[in-house]
């Protein structure tokens, strides 16, 4: 499993115009993409610092996304959020909520 981490700045008092626009526009959009799982969005206690995380089948398929659709995404977010996302990626090697298989390396 491969996550996407994306942190984000919105711009004061935009954090319920944030989740509705996630809700409505951006939740469709990755439903759509092959190998999409989970998203879990995080808020500061100030609803200004948002932290999504996205989790997904593999990297092929998180990249797919960020080539193919995370452009139109941040489009669609660009009124509610200052600055540019950061985005992160990284392998997923625990979680209780999805069965994970990581081979472990073998130290040589």
């Amino acid at each position: 499993m491969f996550a996407r981490n994306v942190s984000v700045h919105l711009k004061f008092n935009m954090l319920s115009e944030y989740r509705h626009v996630f809700e409505s526009q951006i939740l469709p959009l990755l439903r759509k993409q092959t190998g999409f799982r989970d998203e879990i969005t995080l808020a500061s206690p100030s609803g200004v610092d948002v932290t999504a995380i996205s989790l997904w089948d593999n990297k092929g398929d998180a990249e797919a996304y960020n080539t193919n659709t995370y452009p139109e995404v941040v489009k669609i977010f660009s009124k509610l959020i200052d600055g540019t996302p950061k985005v992160q990626t990284c392998e997923v090697v625990n979680s209780t909520f999805y069965k994970i298989n990581v081979p472990v390396p073998v130290p040589a």
